[in-house]
């Protein structure tokens, strides 16, 4: 059941790759930002005041009074987190969505070193054949890229996404952790909170500090909340997935990069994006290596 709901996880991520897209063109990287962190708040902090009122009192969506130190953990999650979204979304105003998104799929490479080590997660054969295919399709993506005059070593775009990998990592690793001891619903509530107060409070210092920020364009598109509305789905089914028992976090994050997919069908379809053929046998590798790591979880 983790594995299934990882894939679900993985296709509502794709979905949220592509409003963060089309939200992010011509627009101002940090109001959509804020407004994305906005809306999630607004998405999961009812189940906070129902739960404190007694209107839910049991099941997946009851928040419980939590103390001082939990606030803390969460605050941290919220953090790092909101690193990771302030570098992937200036990188993927910049880039194509069929190439941010399998730069992305690097993530799972660096989850699996850290479940190995500090977790002491074990890969299966069908496990190993998967991860090490994925990692295969990542090199291969580089060479795509070059054609479209993005040299995966040198563009500062590619720097800033890579530098999203890495904090997307972290918290994958972290999320197992909390995973151990807090239920999903109270993580996913509070850190969506605590990042909407960090992310009002990095904007209102760089309205002081830059005064020409406050000129930055912005265009209401109504892709901006959908990006909430998919990435809570999303992250919904991934914590509750990391909560079951026997949930591996290396299988479960290299299926959720699986939302490349979605969004190599979207930027194929809808945003014309370029050298679609040689890309997407890539993204088969990525699908080859995904159906090994579901034989694997079986």
């Amino acid at each position: 059941m983790w594995a299934l709901l990882a894939f679900m996880s993985a296709a509502l991520l794709g979905c949220y790759d592509f409003f963060k897209k089309v939200s992010l063109k011509e627009n101002s990287v940090l109001a959509v930002l804020f407004l994305n962190t906005l809306f999630s708040t607004l998405l999961f902090a009812p189940f906070i005041l129902l739960s404190h009122v007694g209107v839910i009192d049991s099941g997946q969506l009851y928040v419980p009074a939590i103390g001082v130190d939990t606030h803390l953990l969460l605050l941290l999650k919220a953090v790092i987190v909101l690193s990771s979204w302030l570098c992937g979304y200036i990188g993927i105003k910049h880039l194509p969505i069929t190439i941010v998104s399998p730069i992305q799929s690097t993530r799972p490479v660096l989850v699996l070193l850290g479940a190995l080590f500090l977790f002491g997660e074990s890969l299966n054969v069908y496990q190993w054949v998967g991860v090490l295919i994925a990692i295969v399709s990542v090199f291969l993506l580089s060479r795509s890229g070059k054609l479209e005059g993005i040299d995966f070593m040198r563009n500062r775009w590619v720097a800033f996404i890579a530098l999203a990998a890495i904090f997307g990592a972290v918290s994958a690793l972290y999320d197992k952790y909390l995973m151990r001891s807090i239920e999903p619903i109270v993580v996913q509530s509070w850190f969506n909170i605590y990042q909407c107060v960090l992310m009002g409070l990095i904007i209102l210092v760089m309205n002081v500090l830059n005064p020409a920020q406050r000129q930055r364009k912005f265009i209401w598109r109504w892709s901006i909340p959908l990006i909430s509305l998919f990435l809570g789905m999303a992250d919904f089914c991934y914590f509750t997935s990391l909560a079951q028992e026997g949930a591996l976090i290396a299988v479960v994050s290299m299926i959720r990069r699986g939302s490349v997919v979605v969004s190599f069908i979207f930027g194929a379809v809808l945003l014309n994006e370029k050298n679609l053929k040689r890309k997407a046998f890539d993204v088969l590798l990525i699908l080859v290596g995904l159906f090994f790591l579901y034989l694997g979880s079986k």
